[in-house]
């Protein structure tokens, strides 16, 4: 969002008050973001023997709740870096996996090829949940029609309802996630909210939707802590208990399954990849470039003055997003210059709709909180 704050930057990372209008600096001209990664990272990160030890511990118990089942375990899979090396290092450390991949109907071609050549490299079975298109289309155009900077939220909100549903129905006590805080930190609700509020997601859907959601995959907060504390399916970020590096990890799934780059964080969607590189820079001056790579300054792998030369480069090609902007008004519907006039619409953010916000961010502290103790997995 645009700021009215005189213009400062962080002197570690590139955050600043263009990207994030309610930053704050310490004496030493730090942000928020960077002093949260340093306070954070003991309770999300540990690495070396240690992380080894732990991760081991965890893959034995893992494998003890998955005794005589067909699968010891869930992840999530896009065609993405994150989920694809999660793959990887399930089955190198010996557990089970089912694959579970949300059809949307906006994977990109590229995607649905790494998807297919590294589960079969890697003997992984795959389950698809294809989406109803045309109420995830209502969906998605209600959310450009609130105005909000959520685009996101309706295959975010979808995906994680998915592999809950899917954990339960097959009695599988372990999700492993792709996320992992070295490199996925920042955090600026402004930027996207509602990623596990169904309440507002709902509202949203209630005042520009055209049609029901009938079958569209939801969960309420009273149904997660329900998966929590009576199924007790926990979600395991494995990549937390390594020493997690992006390139090393895209040498790796290149040379060893044959995986491909797709040009961009999350651009394996092309809605994703429109979204974040043209609708938010241009309607909301939001460019999440500045939290991808700040994660990386602090994570030691990229130079703050090589994250300042990427920002100069447009979000990505210029005539890719011309291509990008015929479909994706194709594709949902928007003619005649609908989309122009949704983008000319006023911003908002999710404050303006029925949300559990301040629920949400219990539910948040509660969790690091428990991590912290190592009550929970990281």
């Amino acid at each position: 969002m645009k700021s009215n704050r005189t213009y400062r930057a962080c002197t570690r990372c590139i955050m600043d008050t263009i990207a994030d209008s309610n930053i704050t600096f310490d004496e030493a001209g730090v942000c928020h973001h960077c002093l949260r990664y340093d306070d954070m990272f003991s309770t999300r990160v540990v690495r070396g023997k240690e992380g080894e030890a732990i991760l081991g511990s965890l893959v034995e118990k893992i494998k003890v709740a998955g005794k005589g089942k067909e699968y010891d375990c869930i992840i999530g899979v896009s065609g993405g870096v994150d989920s694809t090396y999660v793959a990887y290092l399930v089955k190198k450390i010996g557990l089970r996996p089912l694959a579970v991949h949300l059809d949307n109907g906006w994977n990109s071609e590229l995607a649905v090829k790494n998807i297919e050549r590294v589960l079969n490299n890697l003997g992984i079975d795959l389950f698809t949940y294809v989406i109803d298109w045309e109420e995830f289309r209502d969906l998605q155009v209600a959310f450009l029609k609130a105005s909000t900077p959520d685009g996101e939220i309706p295959s975010d909100h979808a995906i994680f309802a998915v592999l809950w549903r899917e954990a339960a129905s097959r009695g599988i006590k372990y999700i492993i996630s792709g996320m992992n805080f070295t490199t996925e930190s920042i955090c600026v609700p402004d930027w996207a909210y509602g990623h596990s509020d169904w309440r507002y997601i709902k509202d949203v859907h209630n005042k520009f939707g055209t049609r029901k959601l009938r079958t569209y995959p939801h969960f309420s907060l009273s149904y997660l802590l329900y998966i929590n504390l009576l199924h007790r399916i926990r979600t395991v970020s494995i990549l937390n208990y390594i020493d997690y590096n992006k390139n090393e990890v895209m040498r790796v799934l290149t040379n060893e399954l044959g995986w491909q780059y797709y040009g961009g964080k999350h651009h394996e969607s092309v809605y994703t990849r429109f979204y974040q590189g043209y609708v938010l820079p241009k309607k909301f001056n939001i460019d999440k470039r500045y939290g991808h790579l700040s994660d990386l300054i602090n994570a030691g792998q990229i130079t703050r003055e090589a994250a300042v030369s990427e920002m100069q480069l447009p979000p990505y090609p210029e005539q890719q997003q011309a291509e990008d902007l015929e479909y994706v008004s194709k594709k949902l519907g928007l003619k005649d210059g609908a989309f122009d006039e949704i983008m000319a619409l006023p911003c908002n953010n999710f404050r303006e709709y029925r949300n559990s916000f301040e629920f949400v961010n219990w539910l948040k502290s509660i969790s690091n909180h428990l991590r912290g103790a190592g009550l929970y997995p990281r």
